[in-house]
């Protein structure tokens, strides 16, 4: 396979592998306390309660690392050969609005992996009873197919598709303001973290409303370890009588934001971007990083 699959996939899974425990934050504070009832302001968990036990730094880390891994390769291919379509160098681009074309189009061929990937991730992350991905990629598909697997795909491509629009483009306009012939190569690293951080920040501030809205559709309460635990258990915390709910009576994504902000005030769809914000530049320093290193090492090879 192609160098830039391989350096997409790799600096995928080094990300995951870094920013796992405070995505778990963020996940949370999204969905709210698993306690609230709809007509009461959800109340967020403190930053201690997201740390009860040694094994809550990964939860929710099997999925994305296998999957993330997958989708960045995805990424960064379709994002580099769009770009080529569009006409421009990928390794030295000239027309910044094409970059945000391509990382568009990038965002949106992720899809395939990205829906399935964040559903089970969020829903393993706010789950009490859960321990790992496993059970909840399991019967979420053996209770509803792989249409289970996508609920809330349409949402989650949108967020992609606008999110690796502005991350491709504040990485290019960072990097070629600050970049200059003189850098040295450990200047040249240093300003690669840097851009990347900030590419990050600026992606996750474009697009956290539509995460937060995400995060509570797919984290709607459902059974999706039914075959494992009393039929009463939910998974998660959005209804007055979880027990009664059905498929059929999840909400999309309109009636969640609209909900949301009538129980919550317009602050909810920020709630978790402090958070979102410092994992955001560390995950993307190191990913761009890993990225611009292994691209240099396999065109080397």
């Amino acid at each position: 396979m192609s160098a830039d699959f391989w350096a997409g996939y790799f600096s995928g899974a080094a990300g995951i592998l870094i920013g796992n425990p405070l995505d778990l934050i963020k996940t949370r504070l999204q969905a709210g306390s698993p306690t609230s009832k709809p007509e009461e302001p959800t109340s967020p968990r403190n930053f201690r309660s997201n740390f009860d036990r040694a094994g809550t730094l990964a939860r929710g880390a099997t999925a994305p690392i296998l999957g993330y891994g997958a989708l960045n390769a995805t990424l960064f291919v379709t994002y580099n050969r769009s770009l080529t379509f569009f006409g421009d160098d990928p390794a030295i681009p000239n027309n910044l609005w094409k970059v945000w074309c391509a990382g568009a189009v990038g965002g949106l061929a992720t899809f395939v992996v990205s829906a399935p990937t964040e559903l089970v991730k969020c829903r393993a992350q706010v789950s009490t009873i859960a321990t790992s991905s496993w059970p909840i990629a399991r019967d979420t598909w053996k209770q509803e197919g792989i249409r289970g697997l996508y609920y809330g795909g349409c949402i989650t491509s949108v967020r992609d598709a606008v999110g690796y629009g502005f991350y491709f483009w504040s990485y290019e306009l960072s990097k070629q303001t600050m970049s200059s012939p003189k850098d040295t190569d450990k200047q040249a690293a240093m300003k690669v973290l840097f851009c990347g951080g900030l590419a990050g920040i600026v992606t996750w501030a474009s697009i956290f409303p539509l995460d937060v809205v995400k995060t509570r559709v797919q984290t709607q309460a459902v059974d999706a370890l039914s075959s494992t635990v009393p039929e009463k258990q939910r998974l998660l915390r959005s209804d007055p009588e979880p027990a009664k709910l059905g498929i059929s009576k999840r909400q999309g994504a309109f009636q969640i934001a609209r909900e949301s902000y009538r129980n919550e005030g317009i602050a909810v769809f920020f709630r978790g971007l402090g958070v979102c914000s410092i994992r955001a530049f560390v995950v993307n320093a190191v990913q761009w990083a890993t990225y611009e290193w292994m691209m240099r090492l396999l065109r080397q090879a």
